[in-house]
């Protein structure tokens, strides 16, 4: 498995947002990126980090920064879970999983015994420069963008 650190160039990838659109990891040089990956759309815990995001996206554009959200769910779904909680950032769709490996938190998990593999909740913050500045391995999914606002003091 893939295990990328600060510091490391990010993967570039290019993948359709909710509403079909092509969007690059280039697409964001010169200005510093929040690229969070979640599990599944319209969860408890992937709402309320998407919420938190949401709550606080005027002030991290103040602060530079574009939020991007990645899961593995499809564009349709990325739609409803955008317009249902008003979500004012793309969210990327990788259903083939070739950027969760790239990224490294496409995972085992075990639940009640069971194992399986899933989206290991994880952000990344990514400098103007395609380089990787903080990794946020244990996300505070009510506090997100708190954390990444603490994490970079």
């Amino acid at each position: 498995m893939i295990e990328l650190n600060e510091g490391q160039k990010a993967p570039d990838f290019t993948a359709k947002d909710q509403n079909g659109h092509d969007i690059s990891l280039s697409d964001f040089l010169g200005r510093d990126l929040i690229l969070y990956f979640y599990p599944k759309d319209d969860t408890p815990g992937c709402t309320a980090e998407a919420c938190s995001f949401r709550d606080n996206y005027q002030s991290l554009i103040d602060k530079g920064f574009e939020v991007l959200g990645l899961s593995t769910d499809d564009e349709k779904s990325h739609q409803k879970f955008t317009s249902k909680y008003s979500l004012p950032f793309s969210l990327i769709s990788d259903e083939d999983k070739k950027i969760v490996e790239s990224y490294g938190v496409w995972v085992e998990k075990n639940m009640y015994g069971k194992k399986y593999m899933g989206v290991a909740r994880k952000t990344f913050i990514i400098g103007k420069d395609g380089i990787i500045k903080k990794i946020i391995s244990k996300v505070d999914t009510k506090n997100s963008s708190q954390q990444v606002m603490e994490s970079l003091i």
